[in-house]
């Protein structure tokens, strides 16, 4: 068995909550570092990081890395693995109470990359499972380089202390590889890994036994499970509710007989250059390829439910020259195949609200 499953956005630049910043303002205010220094010129206040409601851009948590960094980072190579310990499930809302629920590790690890922009992360990840080792590897060549080994190691190693609270014990990594040079000390980052790092590797990665993936978590609970699950989803929804710019693409971006406009053509038509929209679209905390994906679940989930269109039809349909993309992007973006799905909507009337599940699923848990 080999599978690759991939995070739903290809990006750091979502929009996301408040919570992250305040995990780093407590972590500065413990070592001497007053909440305003840190936040100077992000508009937030320390008040404002108890709101669970208040939505910032990705920009301006990166402002607070960058801050914290520029106060504490000096000499300790280790910040960003001493900061992501303080990461809990907690701090994730209800997407961390949905993982916590879920029925093995493996459904939380592909509910998480499905809602993986209900996150805080910056580094992308993609997971790949076969039966001797399940390897995540890290997408980071978009944040920028002076930042990149903070935030490699504050990711990875919440990562793993969101996975051991989800299994009740440490999480034993198999490996961690980093395609960084080796610091002068790696004391921190073994202690909270629980492997001992290499260095000078190259990919950023770090693995798990499979059999660890297929053990009950010890607070799962389906009915719960459901719940927390549609509320991530309109949480999702609710955040995706498009404006400006990004309305004026996502309008556009309908597939037509040749497929999908490019982003070259849309750009054109908005009388703008293409990297002005690129540039506006990051701004808004979108991307035309995240905008492409929303359009094309949309118009999916449109035609497998209401139209008799074969999988292959409705792949063509979205501008896929065959199937099997069109059925990896769909399993990406709903956790269940287009013809899981399908069967599930026929069968909705007959299924009570509580046991409803986003992306088609049933009451069933397993991935």
């Amino acid at each position: 068995m080999h599978e690759v499953e991939q995070a739903e956005v290809r990006d750091w630049s979502f929009p996301r909550g408040v919570a992250s910043v305040g995990v780093m303002v407590e972590y500065a205010a413990a070592h001497g570092v007053a909440a305003p220094r840190l936040l100077a010129g992000t508009g937030l206040t320390a008040a404002m990081l108890t709101d669970p409601d208040r939505q910032i851009d990705a920009h301006t948590e990166l402002a607070v890395v960058r801050a914290l960094v520029r106060e504490l980072g000096a000499g300790d190579a280790a910040l960003g693995a001493t900061v992501g310990r303080r990461y809990r499930i907690s701090t994730f809302g209800i997407f961390g109470f949905a993982c916590v629920t879920s029925a093995t590790l493996r459904e939380a690890i592909s509910l998480a990359l499905r809602y993986y922009s209900l996150g805080f992360a910056f580094c992308t990840p993609e997971v790949e499972w076969d039966e001797h080792e399940v390897r995540t590897r890290f997408r980071y060549d978009t944040v920028p380089a002076d930042l990149q080994w903070f935030l490699v190691q504050r990711d990875i190693v919440a990562i793993h202390r969101v996975m051991s609270d989800l299994l009740g014990r440490p999480c034993t990594f198999t490996r961690a590889e980093f395609a960084f040079p080796a610091p002068a000390n790696t004391a921190a980052l073994t202690a909270a890994l629980g492997v001992e790092p290499r260095f000078g590797r190259p990919q950023t990665l770090f693995g798990v036994p499979p059999g660890l993936l297929t053990r009950p978590l010890p607070q799962a609970n389906q009915a719960t499970w459901a719940m927390c699950v549609a509320q991530c989803r309109d949480l999702v929804g609710r955040r995706r509710a498009r404006t400006g710019i990004a309305a004026d693409v996502r309008e556009r971006l309908f597939p037509g007989p040749s497929g999908p406009p490019t982003l070259d053509a849309v750009a054109a038509e908005l009388a703008m250059s293409t990297r002005t929209l690129r540039r506006r679209l990051a701004e808004a905390g979108t991307s035309y390829r995240g905008l492409l994906d929303e359009v094309r679940r949309t118009l999916a989930e449109e035609l497998l439910a209401a139209t008799p269109m074969s999988v292959d039809d409705v792949a063509l349909r979205l501008g896929y020259a065959e199937a099997t993309p069109f059925i990896h992007a769909f399993k990406r973006w709903t956790g269940t195949t287009p013809a899981a799905y399908r069967r599930t909507r026929l069968r909705a009337p007959a299924v009570t609200g509580s046991a409803r599940l986003p992306g088609g699923r049933s009451g069933t848990s397993g991935v």
